[in-house]
């Protein structure tokens, strides 16, 4: 343990110096973001023939360990190397919330698609009027940039617009790391159709798929996006409880009933998967049994997760081999 935090500590003064240590510091205890935009910054400035050295020196400062691009053996290392050298132009369309419509209808069906209630460039160009009572707004291009709006009467329209116009003027691919799979994304807005469960509990399943094989489920419920926390849980694709954890959120107390159509959500990641070395594809669940897809994520936690117990990021790894990866144009 003392090792980790003296190494986070070193590499954390080697990407940004002292100033960005204090506010890694002063983040945590204020519950602010201004490390995290020191990071955005800062790698925005980087030339890419230099994206490698300043990635070991992030991913160390994240998890207190060495990066080894060169020979990556555990899960977070390989997304690491995914995130530099596998950023295609698919992966980009995938990662982009609006065009990887167009790819799903393709390959699974319309049907399985939230509706889509507009698209655009600005929040200038909403005419919330035409919206309905509840919804969700989405930045096409990012992660986590969503807002759930149940009750478009009782929304504080300026802030959400301040929000929204802060998103559209930043490039996701640096806010953690190099994700380079976002760099080229046209900013846009989306909002789709508001869904949930009858009980409440709308439960996210995240498929972990190695080469087009599903083969872990972790499940995310019990939401609050104000507070940005939530419960998870592993399950094989026997739906049999695994004894690890990510180390994003805590884990639930007891365990998640089995979803109605499990075999039908394995076959629908299973499709989704099969071009990919890894991929993680998020699925819903709704309460008449019908299946939504929620995204395409090829790079989870920027490759930062804390695995718990440790071992699994090496377990986790051994199921990716690079060298099998499907390669399309660079983008």
């Amino acid at each position: 343990m003392l090792k980790k935090v003296i190494c986070k500590l070193y590499y954390t003064l080697q990407f940004g110096g002292g100033r960005y240590a204090w506010l890694r510091v002063t983040d945590k205890l204020s519950g602010n973001d201004k490390a995290k935009l020191f990071m955005y910054k800062k790698s925005k400035e980087v030339v890419p023939e230099k994206y490698s050295e300043e990635l070991v020196k992030i991913y160390g400062s994240m998890t207190g360990e060495k990066l080894d691009l060169q020979n990556p053996r555990t899960i977070n290392e390989k997304i690491q190397w995914i995130k530099l050298y596998d950023a295609t132009s698919l992966k980009t369309k995938l990662t982009d919330k609006y065009l990887v419509r167009e790819w799903i209808k393709d390959r699974i069906g319309e049907q399985y698609l939230v509706p889509l209630l507009g698209v655009w460039d600005t929040f200038e160009e909403i005419d919330l009027n035409a919206l309905p009572d509840s919804f969700v707004l989405k930045a096409n291009h990012g992660c986590g940039w969503n807002v759930l709006v149940k009750d478009k009467e009782k929304i504080n329209w300026k802030k959400i617009r301040e929000k929204f116009d802060n998103w559209m003027n930043i490039n996701y691919a640096f806010m953690t790391g190099f994700e380079m799979q976002y760099s080229h994304i046209p900013h846009k807005i989306i909002a789709e159709k508001y869904i949930k469960a009858e009980n409440g509990k709308l439960y996210d399943y995240k498929i972990h798929c190695f080469h087009g094989n599903p083969e872990y489920i972790h499940v995310i419920g019990d939401r609050n996006f104000d507070t940005h926390s939530a419960r998870e849980a592993f399950y094989n694709t026997k739906w049999e409880l695994q004894p690890f954890a990510s180390g994003v959120y805590l884990r639930y107390k007891k365990e998640n009933r089995k979803p109605d159509n499990l075999d039908e959500l394995l076959r629908v990641a299973k499709i989704l998967s099969e071009d990919f070395a890894y991929v993680r594809v998020d699925l819903y669940e709704l309460n008449s049994g019908a299946i939504k897809f929620g995204e395409m994520t090829f790079t989870p936690g920027s490759g930062f997760y804390h695995w718990t117990p440790s071992q699994m990021d090496k377990i986790l790894g051994e199921r990716i081999n690079l060298s099998r990866s499907k390669s399309y144009e660079s983008i």
